[in-house]
């Protein structure tokens, strides 16, 4: 029982379109499924990630037309990494985020890794970590058609920062799965406690979590530029008995085990509240498109097909077909 490190993370959107355009044409990552939340099918789900949607380059995103903007707080998940491959790149992201009109800071240091801080156009959090010097989870590949040249281009997921107000319980759960203490790094706001830095498995920026403790913020609220929960990186279907077990053992409601067909699921909350996922490296997400059309048209798991004409009509159009 092996949590290897960061398999997707999965944000809210209230601009579908806008969010398809930003990530592959600004940001240069390929949609890889074009797909509905199967606990709601009236919303999509985009999952973005490098040349086939390899583990731990996946960013997805939940689309809820209207909702109003995220509160930023405790027991959320506030900021989202995406690596890129060495320090360099970071120069290239500067110009293009300036080119662009891309809100972002300039290069600086934080955790051991030169990053970037942006937004995307919904607020959404984000930065790009420089793997120069990085070690442990490898990188993903990128597409060869992304408008970003592959010297620079986005290459999966890099930490993770998690605020909440009791950072002893948080870090208690994470060393369940397997988290162990890296490093701290003094905290981002004055009279707060340093960032707990924590690695899981192989280590490096792919299997990190950052623990913010915060005590000054009220809960955060759900809405655009909000992420709804991490997921982390398992081998099969047998670990994930292994693991639903476990945490019965523990006494940690969960969800039991959940079929999502692209790969095999178990959600629970930690007890700040955040929504954490266990999910399988596979099947994966050519299994049902081949790979060089990979998020042009609607897939459906099996379970859903039958359901497609409705499905269809309640969602509004989404135009990802590549030229």
């Amino acid at each position: 029982m092996n949590v290897k490190g960061i398999h997707h993370l999965s944000a809210m959107t209230g601009d579908v379109q806008g969010n398809f355009k930003f990530y592959t044409e600004v940001l240069g990552m390929r949609l890889i499924k074009k797909t509905v939340n199967q606990d709601d099918t009236t919303a999509y789900h985009l999952f973005y990630g490098d040349e086939r949607g390899n583990p731990g380059t996946e960013l997805t995103f939940f689309d809820f037309p209207g909702i109003g903007p995220a509160k930023a707080g405790v027991s959320s998940i506030s900021g989202t990494s995406l690596r890129v491959p060495n320090d360099k790149a970071l120069d290239y992201w500067t110009k293009r985020f300036a080119e662009k009109s891309v809100k972002h800071e300039p290069v600086t240091e934080f955790a051991g890794r030169k990053v970037v801080f942006f937004e995307d156009p919904e607020g959404q959090q984000l930065a790009l970590v420089s793997d120069e010097g990085n070690s442990g989870v490898a990188a993903g590949v990128p597409w060869e058609n992304s408008p970003v040249p592959a010297e620079a281009a986005i290459i999966g997921l890099g930490p993770v920062k998690l605020t909440v107000r009791k950072p002893e319980t948080t870090v208690a759960v994470l060393g369940l799965l397997g988290y162990r203490e890296k490093s701290r790094v003094p905290a981002l706001v004055e009279g707060q406690e340093d960032i707990i830095v924590l690695q899981v498995g192989e280590g490096g920026s792919g299997a990190e979590v950052q623990v913010e403790p915060r005590n000054d913020l009220s809960a955060a609220g759900p809405g655009k530029g909000g992420v709804h929960h991490v997921a982390f990186r398992i081998e099969d279907k047998e670990e994930l008995m292994a693991w639903i077990e476990l945490l019965n053992q523990f006494r940690l409601p969960h969800s039991g085990f959940v079929e999502r067909f692209y790969f095999r699921s178990l959600y629970f909350r930690e007890p700040n509240g955040i929504l954490f996922e266990l999910a399988t490296d596979g099947p994966g997400f050519v299994t049902d498109e081949p790979f060089e059309t990979l998020g042009e048209s609607l897939s459906l798991p099996p379970f859903l097909e039958n359901q497609r004409k409705s499905i269809e009509a309640k969602l509004r159009p989404l135009h990802t077909k590549r030229s």
